[in-house]
């Protein structure tokens, strides 16, 4: 089983559902999104396993505050180069298992992973 973890390893949140996954240097590739920010390539596959820019986006981001823009008003093609543009637009962790991706912190996500992980 291949598993890659995109994750700031700042955010106590990504740690707390690393931990709780037990996903770890050892069990999975894992991407600091502040070191090494995901490529062109890497937004390109979450948008053809999502369909959305937008579905990647984190709308809590600060930097949302410090540009002036709301999330809400943003489009696909603005999703898109924000997510190019900066780490922090992207709603985190991404969790790549096999062929499939899992974007963001909620439960229902979190509980989606455990079922695929078992």
């Amino acid at each position: 089983m291949f598993i890659k973890v995109w994750y700031l390893s700042t955010c106590s949140t990504c740690r707390r559902i690393m931990k709780e996954l037990n996903l770890n240097e050892e069990t999975a590739t894992l991407q600091d999104i502040k070191a090494v920010p995901p490529s062109a390539a890497d937004i390109d596959f979450f948008y053809q396993k999502t369909q959305s820019y937008k579905a990647l986006i984190n709308g809590r981001s600060m930097e949302f505050r410090k540009r002036s823009i709301k999330p809400s008003e943003i489009d696909e093609s603005r999703a898109k180069e924000l997510l190019l543009d900066h780490y922090a637009f992207l709603k985190r962790p991404v969790i790549q298992i096999d062929d499939r991706i899992f974007v963001g912190n909620s439960a229902k996500t979190i509980s989606e992973i455990k079922q695929h992980l078992n």
